[in-house]
């Protein structure tokens, strides 16, 4: 039976996929090797969402479809970059097969076929999953797809279609993985709060996750990305589906920018003044929740004025978690065909938000220096574990007995801007 190599880049999403193409291939006979050369089939699992994300995925597809030339081995590439820019992956790799996201359950065909595959059309599996096990922490995409069409994406024209697990197979799959010893589930998608929408008609995100409590065990949930315009139909429910013990005190909200002009010509689905309002919203519910965000850095349209906006809105609400870019080009795209901004200029943008995030970060940090807090442990890293506290603010925490999966008390003895460090007590 054939021997199959499997590589993979990008998200959450992308690694579910991987999954699900290891377990169809597994149960049609085929064996995972973990070395291309020793396979008789490559996969590369692609990412399209940045342009420097491109680059690295056109040399590896070079790299590894000389590899299978040169020992008569058939690759095939999948993931994002094969469905959204199909033309430049066959003008890189002529003869190896495409496989879109939507088409991963059906895997064994491709590599089943001696000649030439291409499935970039079609819908996925609903019977089938997505999800595995990192140590001891579960990762399930329960959604892709998204209901906005942002000038800046390329992701869209790989994963447009809303698409959602069906309720009651998701918690199913979680209490197996409370079975193999899970101790955080994390719930991810391109937009969780568009969960349900395709399939019941409605979103369903806290009805997820009250019908994911209900299965016994020792473990924590971390809820994934939610777009500003559809998480504010659902705040209330939300709010109150997040008082669960099982659930962390966080959210992941992405801005992009502080600025209304720029948020027009990004395409996105909200004003400034209604995500603040989103955002004071749960803080004034859930006092100690922790929110993250997501800036883009010198999109096109994006004069000094507007650069100032986004500095003043994050300066205002004091993000605990920033995730920030730069702008690159995406083809394809509307934002593509605008007038860039200097890279120069970005730079320089650039360097100011991370002095100004840094600093966000050690004042948010700095009240918990010298405290002892109570930290729920998920991970062991080489000499340390982290742990997590109930917003979902990282712990690097020092002890040498085993502790993953429990509830410690630590004493805070120092900070950085991105986690706190301590040991254990009592």
């Amino acid at each position: 039976m054939k021997k199959v190599y499997i590589e993979t880049y990008g998200c959450a999403l992308n690694k579910g996929d991987t999954y699900i193409m290891k377990t169809v291939l597994a149960r049609k006979g085929y064996s995972i090797v973990d070395n291309p050369v020793a396979s008789d089939v490559i996969i590369i699992n692609t990412c399209t969402v940045r342009m420097e994300t491109q680059q690295r995925m056109i040399h590896r597809i070079k790299t590894l479809y000389e590899l299978a030339i040169e020992r008569d081995k058939k690759l095939i590439i999948a993931g994002c970059l094969a469905k959204a820019q199909p033309y430049l992956v066959s003008k890189i790799a002529p003869n190896a097969s495409l496989l879109s996201p939507q088409n991963v359950s059906k895997i064994d065909i491709v590599v089943r076929e001696s000649s030439k595959v291409i499935l970039l059309d079609g819908d996925r599996d609903r019977n089938t999953i997505g999800v595995w096990l990192e140590d001891r922490i579960g990762i399930i995409p329960i959604q892709e797809g998204c209901l906005g069409n942002c000038s800046f994406c390329i992701v869209k024209n790989a994963r447009r279609k809303l698409f959602s697990y069906p309720i009651e197979h998701i918690a199913e799959t979680v209490r197996e993985l409370i079975k193999k010893g899970a101790v955080e589930i994390q719930l991810s998608g391109q937009d969780t709060a568009t969960y349900g929408i395709d399939l019941y008609g409605k979103p369903m995100l806290p009805k997820l996750i009250q019908r994911i409590i209900e299965v016994p065990g020792n473990y924590m949930i971390r809820i994934g990305m939610l777009n500003p315009d559809t998480v504010e139909p659902i705040v209330d429910d939300l709010i109150e589906a997040m008082r669960e013990h099982h659930v962390y005190k966080f959210l992941h909200i992405p801005l992009q920018s502080g600025s209304d002009k720029v948020l027009k010509i990004m395409r996105r689905k909200y004003t400034v003044d209604q995500f603040r309002h989103i955002i004071k919203e749960l803080r004034s519910k859930l006092s100690n929740i922790a929110i993250a965000t997501d800036i883009i850095i010198g999109h096109p349209g994006e004069d000094e004025e507007d650069f100032e906006d986004t500095l003043r809105i994050v300066k205002e609400l004091e993000f605990d978690r920033i995730h920030v870019a730069q702008y690159t080009i995406r083809p394809n795209t509307y934002s593509a065909s605008l007038k860039q901004v200097n890279s120069k200029i970005k730079k320089k943008r650039m360097k100011r938000f991370l002095e100004l995030m840094e600093n966000i970060g050690l004042k948010k940090h700095s009240k918990y220096l010298g405290k002892v807090v109570k930290a729920f442990v998920t991970e062991r890293g080489r000499n340390t574990y982290i742990a997590r506290l109930i917003n979902y603010t990282p712990v690097v925490i020092n002890s040498n007995k085993e502790i993953v999966g429990k509830w410690i008390n630590a004493r805070i003895h120092k900070i950085t801007f991105f986690d706190l460090r301590g040991d254990v007590i009592g």
